[in-house]
């Protein structure tokens, strides 16, 4: 069983599923499990700018349709041998006596003082109202992780170093990829949005345009949009406070116009890590050099298989779920590549 939530998330489930072939392979998108969550979902708005509800969980299902993949909204098909889950801030109760594999599907948000409180007080990791737990709850059996940086970032925050496992991600394992690429502009600076007002966090855009504006100083523009984002809202405001001659766009390959780009402005948005494989120049609201630290390995594109190498062991390992990680040795496929490629 696949839990899916965004489409990276979904489309990196599937994946993985590629290369489990032999086995009947499922997909759930997330769900509420318990009476508040239920509660939140059906009677609120709040879960709308989440994976749970809204368009993010109707695109993902829209994707698994037009991939003509097995759904099982919620699990109640079948007593699965193993759940890979796409977070575990939230781990339905009916999986956890399964085998459980954790996928990290990319960048994980700052962690605030709402963070500390809700880890502190016990209360349930969407509390924190963001992704800062995600990866730190400790739940799953095994912890499936984008990179050695990321690896010592969830062991420092909770999850026991036994369960993490360097395997790379999905959709950030071969930026190189990128660099052969049709998209008509070069040389520009890059300025790629986040949804933070869709899922309920402040931004003062004006001010982040303005900020972007004078680091271009006078070279041309172009902004790519987050795909959640309320495309006219944020069209207006690049024409009222950027230059004349601004490239904006809503929808394309974002990674090919980072490919093109001289230097990447981002906020929290994990396309910075495809400006850094790249050897760009890039801007984030985190800091750039822990971000270099954390950076997705560059291992050609072999991350969902080594993912699944894990999910084939783990499922055929008859001994105590404990004891997996101490007999098992992930088998790459490939050398890996430079950690920075210079465009």
């Amino acid at each position: 069983m696949f839990i899916t939530g965004s489409i990276n998330q979904t489309s990196q489930m599937h994946h993985i599923s590629k290369h489990l072939s032999e086995y009947d392979c499922w997909f759930s998108h997330l769900f509420p499990d318990t009476p508040l969550l239920k509660a939140i979902v059906k009677y609120t708005r709040l879960a709308e700018g989440t994976v749970l509800a809204g368009h993010f969980k109707a695109k993902a299902e829209d994707y698994l349709r037009q991939h003509e993949l097995q759904i099982d909204y919620e699990g109640n098909k079948y007593n699965y041998d193993l759940v890979v889950c796409c977070t575990d801030m939230i781990v339905a109760e009916k999986f956890r006596q399964t085998k459980t594999i954790w996928v990290q599907e990319g960048m994980i948000d700052k962690r605030t003082v709402l963070t500390g409180i809700v880890k502190d007080v016990g209360l349930p990791p969407y509390f924190s109202g963001d992704t800062s737990l995600n990866g730190s709850t400790n739940i799953c059996d095994i912890y499936c992780t984008a990179s050695e940086g990321y690896k010592n970032y969830f062991a420092q925050h909770g999850t026991d170093p036994a369960k993490l496992i360097v395997t790379g991600i999905p959709n950030y394992d071969n930026q190189r990829q990128y660099l052969d690429n049709d998209f008509p502009y070069h040389n520009y600076v890059m300025v790629a949005t986040t949804d933070m007002r869709e899922t309920y966090r402040f931004e003062n855009r004006p001010a982040f345009i303005k900020k972007a504006t004078a680091i271009a100083n006078g070279r041309q523009m172009l902004f790519k949009l987050h795909p959640n984002e309320k495309v006219d809202r944020a069209e207006e405001e690049i024409r009222r406070f950027a230059p004349a001659g601004t490239l904006i766009y809503s929808a394309g390959n974002t990674n090919h116009m980072i490919a093109n780009c001289s230097e990447l402005i981002t906020q929290y948005s994990t396309v910075v890590y495809t400006g850094i494989a790249l050897g760009k120049k890039v801007h984030s609201y985190f800091d750039v050099e822990d971000l270099k630290r954390l950076a997705p390995i560059q291992n050609g594109g072999v991350s969902a298989k080594n993912i699944a190498q894990v999910c084939s062991s783990y499922i055929n390992f008859a001994g105590r779920n404990e004891d997996f990680l101490t007999r098992f040795t992930l088998q790459p496929e490939v050398v890996q590549y430079p950690e920075v490629l210079y465009a």
